[in-house]
């Protein structure tokens, strides 16, 4: 892999390209989701809804927690776990600023 350069960039753009690179696998979305039609689950929960492998689904959890899309909450021996809704905001914000920005402009695109 090269260098990334990511000192380049200024904060908000490493983070919504963290989230980004997060939400860029179908399970990711799908996990999402999921949780968003639940609104709090255990991993087993998700493993029944998913085609895959409780430790495939256990890491595409691990990578949505590690950038803090999701939340868990230890509840006796299972991890509960939800959408952090502050971080889906920033997200919002970005998509709406981008939306904002060409609805403003003239259609001059290539």
């Amino acid at each position: 892999m090269g260098i990334t350069k990511t000192e380049n960039f200024n904060e908000q753009q490493n983070t919504i390209a963290k989230l980004a690179k997060a939400i860029g696998h179908p399970a990711r979305v799908a996990i999402l989701e999921f949780l968003l039609k639940e609104e709090n689950c255990i991993c087993g929960d998700i493993v029944n809804e998913l085609p895959l492998a409780q430790p495939t689904v256990s890491q595409h959890l691990k990578e949505l927690k590690n950038v803090g899309l999701i939340k868990g909450s230890i509840e006796g021996n299972a991890i509960c776990y939800c959408i952090d809704e502050n971080v889906l905001l920033q997200l919002k914000s970005f998509f709406t600023h981008l939306e904002n920005h060409l609805n403003s402009r003239k259609n001059t695109c290539c």
